[in-house]
């Protein structure tokens, strides 16, 4: 090679590393892809002492907690091993731009028994404590569920010192019978009962009383070490039942919920209802005597026939010189005045001052201020007879869910899936079923008012939002009622509960276009048709305010012949990290291979 060729050669060579170098920064400051794959599949398990079909995941019962941070892209390579249909949903997870993977059957086909598929989502301008569940056929009271942590970037300080460590802790009421049976009970018009027990962390109680609790039951415990702070997130995951949380001797400093950092302020317990989280800081500044107790108790139930319920772990110091012995700590002694309750409730407010996900604080979103420009009032009653069949309604609708969901419906421009037309009051006349849903105003602020005229208690989750929670009370709403609203520090939450025989009322921002369930998160009354939709359209169609259909889309109903035959493929569709570095190398010596030899 001539001299002028060789330093062409280098001048070429040295124009390629730099563009190469400059490919390999922009691909490197991309927001990072986490993925996780899921095997669901049912193992056989002993929570309560008695052998019974439970829901795993990669054979873990609660399932493995995904642990990711702001902007990372994640993708879940679900193999639905169960044998029926299967659909993942990741509850208060606000999935920006796409309800296409939000994992409920109004918005998404579900995964075939003995199939796989890939959820694909960004947790964008997010943090907090969240779960994942499986959203069909009443699947959640056999298990499925797991904690789903998003954490703040590392230049977003929070509003505490970093804490020692994170402790997740599932609580739910527990049936010893299979999901199917208590499916078929409901089919059948029959009232699930009381529960046989309450689980933590997949576990039955503690044998803290040799009368009610018997011997061989497996237990939870959590060790910690004295004279530290821990991060304790509680998932209320069960199935009807609200419980009230709290541990032997030690405070629980209230810190964040549902992706909202909390005022802080401490409770001796809390109150904690179906589908709601709450994280905690846990001050370990006890001597350590004994072991402690860690307690989820039923709320507003005749405690003399639950008593059998009570779920109780153990927490255990490093340094403890003993056991935890003597009667439980008393939980609230309210049971069928509910006003400590909603005091207590009342009492979490919005800590407007800690950034959030960014750098502009939490408060700077003055909703007290922004005119409302929907109004719906959504009331529930007890279960009522609709041609023949028992059904829960509200606003006086039982929601029927359609062959084709609503969100595939409108891709595909199917007429008559769904109507339009779910009432802004209470229908006076006889209940229907109907796959009727909200027309949203797309960046219109909707209020919502949320009566609760049922005799138990209920909470609320609205998909794809973090709404504010600004009112409650005993009684019926009126017009009046917005004088008592707090309309600076309400909590923004994805769950809120209503008390029986009062209401509460959020008011939330739809700037987030889909289809997105609002739902009770009582999975009777769900199963039975107490949801519906709140579809929010962009007029003007393009890729900046939601996301394309996926690639793997499934199908299902009116669109079952557009179903590509099963693929399985757990490779998310980026190259990051140590991949891109092979890639670079790769690409050098093929360069230096093809100019210089």
């Amino acid at each position: 090679m001539s001299s002028s060729s060789s330093s062409r050669a280098f001048f070429f060579f040295f124009f390629f590393l730099i563009n190469v170098s400059l490919l390999l920064t922009l691909s490197s400051a991309a927001d990072p892809f986490v993925s996780y794959e899921f095997e669901v599949s049912y193992i056989t398990a002993s929570p309560l002492g008695v052998p019974q079909q439970v829901i795993a995941i990669n054979n873990k019962f609660p399932g493995p907690t995904i642990n990711v941070t702001t902007n990372n892209n994640v993708a879940v390579n679900v193999r639905n091993k169960l044998d029926e249909s299967l659909l993942i949903h990741w509850s208060g997870i606000q999935q920006r731009r796409t309800s296409w993977q939000d994992g409920v059957l109004g918005t998404n086909c579900p995964i075939p028994a003995k199939w796989n598929w890939t959820y694909q989502f960004q947790v964008k301008d997010q943090i907090g404590s969240f779960f994942y569940f499986p959203s069909l056929h009443l699947q959640r009271a056999a298990g499925g569920f797991g904690g789903f942590i998003i954490n703040n970037r590392p230049i977003i300080p929070i509003p505490f010192d970093t804490p020692h460590g994170d402790i997740v802790v599932f609580i739910g009421d527990w049936y010893t019978r299979n999901h199917t049976d208590l499916r078929k009970a409901l089919d059948d018009g029959k009232d699930l009962g009381m529960p046989d027990g309450v689980l933590i962390n997949g576990k039955g109680p503690y044998r803290y009383n040799d009368t009610l609790v018997p011997d061989g039951i497996d237990y939870e415990t959590i060790e910690v070490h004295p004279g530290k702070t821990y991060r304790l997130r509680v998932h209320n995951v069960g199935v009807s039942t609200s419980l009230n949380f709290r541990i032997q001797s030690h405070n629980l400093l209230l810190a964040e919920t549902e992706g909202s950092y909390t005022v802080q302020q401490n409770y001796t317990s809390l109150d904690i209802h179906v589908g709601q989280s709450y994280s905690f800081l846990l001050s370990t500044d006890q001597n350590a005597s004994t072991d402690y107790y860690i307690v989820a108790s039923a709320r507003f139930v005749n405690e003399s026939r639950w008593q059998r319920v009570t779920g109780v772990a153990i927490l255990r110091y490093t340094n403890s010189k003993g056991k935890a012995r003597g009667p439980l700590p008393p939980g609230p002694d309210d049971q069928f005045d509910k006003t400590y309750s909603m005091n207590q409730a009342r009492s979490i407010r919005w800590n407007v001052s800690a950034s959030g996900a960014r750098p502009n604080p939490q408060g700077s979103f003055r909703y007290g201020s922004i005119n409302v420009t929907d109004i719906y009032v959504l009331k529930n009653k007890p279960l009522e007879k609709i041609n023949g069949k028992q059904r829960a309604t509200l606003s006086g609708n039982s929601f029927v869910n359609p062959s084709t969901p609503i969100r595939l419906a409108d891709q595909y421009k199917l007429k008559g899936v769904y109507k339009l037309d779910f009432p802004t009051k209470p229908l006076t006349g006889s209940p229907r079923t109907e796959t009727s849903i909200i027309n949203g105003t797309y960046r219109g602020f909707m209020e919502v008012i949320l009566q609760n005229n049922d005799t138990k208690m209920h909470t609320y989750h609205m998909s794809g939002y973090a709404f504010f929670v600004v009112g409650m009370d005993f009684g019926d709403w009126s017009e009046n009622s917005r004088g008592t609203y707090n309309k600076w520090d309400g909590i923004a939450r994805t769950t809120a509960q209503v008390y029986p025989g009062a209401w509460t009322a959020i008011l939330v921002s739809l700037d987030n276009v889909g289809v997105w369930n609002l739902r009770t998160e009582n999975l009777d009354s769900w199963y039975l048709g107490q949801e519906t939709y709140v579809r929010v359209v962009n007029p003007e169609v393009n890729n900046k305010t939601e996301l394309p259909i996926p690639d793997n889309a499934l199908f299902c109903g009116a669109l079952s012949k557009l179903q590509k035959p099963q693929k399985v493929s757990s490779d998310a569709p980026s190259i990051t990290g140590n991949k891109l570095k092979l890639l670079f190398t790769w690409l050098v010596v093929w360069a230096w291979i093809h100019i210089f030899q």
